[in-house]
């Protein structure tokens, strides 16, 4: 018996610690040899040996609790149990992978919970002139819809891909941002519901924009946590709304009563 080593050497020379070495004789799948003359216990070749594959075995990702049948198998056994391993971790090296890229995407921002073709939009939008500010709350507000109308994001993209080339829609955006900080009797709240109007009225593609998406949602809810989400809501936005909506409903329009949003950014 006092040939072979003893457990801490063993543990060792396989490259794992004596707990482990024990956790192996508790699972099993290592007999626990017997003590020599002085109390210890004594690893032998084949103890060794059989150590040094439950270690490579669990080091290339098998589950303990398969370890013991694989090493008890013959070697078609053994090799359609591989198999099947090595499918386990090639589907568990895929997931790791999309997490991994998901969190680089993470790292900028919201670009995990949209598609390329919208984090492009948004840059582009910074190259209009749109402010920081601006795009971020843009950014915000597409998240939310395709969260809640997923089904209508990739004909909103489209849609606002034609907008962004819309000099004169852009400046009425802008001119709808100033004026949010207008007193509400101001009279160039009427020049500018009826200028944006009249360019939805000529564009009917752009009617859409109002439209279209409350068409795809389930409830008013929805369409309301949209269309209202990071719209600045002062006295002169209100009353533009209000301008704004009357003036398309004059045309026949039937258009939900959710609030004006500057024209380019709608929800």
């Amino acid at each position: 018996m006092r040939n072979g080593v003893t457990i801490g050497q063993a543990a060792g020379f396989v490259g794992v610690t004596v707990k482990t070495v024990r956790h192996y004789h508790k699972l099993g799948l290592v007999e626990e040899p017997g003590r020599d003359s002085s109390g210890y216990r004594r690893y032998g070749s084949a103890a060794l040996l059989r150590l040094v594959r439950v270690r490579a075995l669990a080091a290339a990702g098998v589950p303990l609790a398969e370890i013991g049948s694989l090493l008890d198998a013959d070697s078609a056994a053994f090799a359609a149990a591989i198999t099947g391993v090595e499918r386990q971790l090639t589907e568990r090296i895929e997931e790791l992978t999309a997490r991994r890229a998901m969190l680089h995407r993470l790292a900028d921002g919201d670009r995990a919970l949209l598609p390329d073709r919208a984090v492009a939009l948004l840059e582009r939008m910074l190259g209009r002139g749109f402010s920081a500010a601006e795009v971020a709350s843009t950014r915000e507000g597409w998240v939310l819809a395709k969260a809640l109308v997923p089904e209508g994001f990739d004909d909103y993209l489209s849609h606002f891909e034609h907008v962004l080339e819309d000099t004169r829609l852009v400046a009425l955006t802008e001119r709808a941002v100033e004026a949010a900080a207008w007193d509400p009797d101001d009279p160039r709240l009427d020049e500018l519901a009826t200028a944006v109007a009249d360019h939805y009225l000529a564009n009917p593609a752009l009617l859409k924009t109002v439209t279209g998406l409350r068409a795809r949602t389930e409830t008013a809810t929805r369409y309301t946590l949209i269309a209202e989400h990071g719209a600045e809501q002062t006295p002169a936005t209100a009353r533009l709304a209000t301008l704004f909506e009357a003036r398309l409903r004059a045309e026949g329009l039937r258009i939900p009563r959710t609030g004006f949003r500057p024209p380019s950014l709608p929800a």
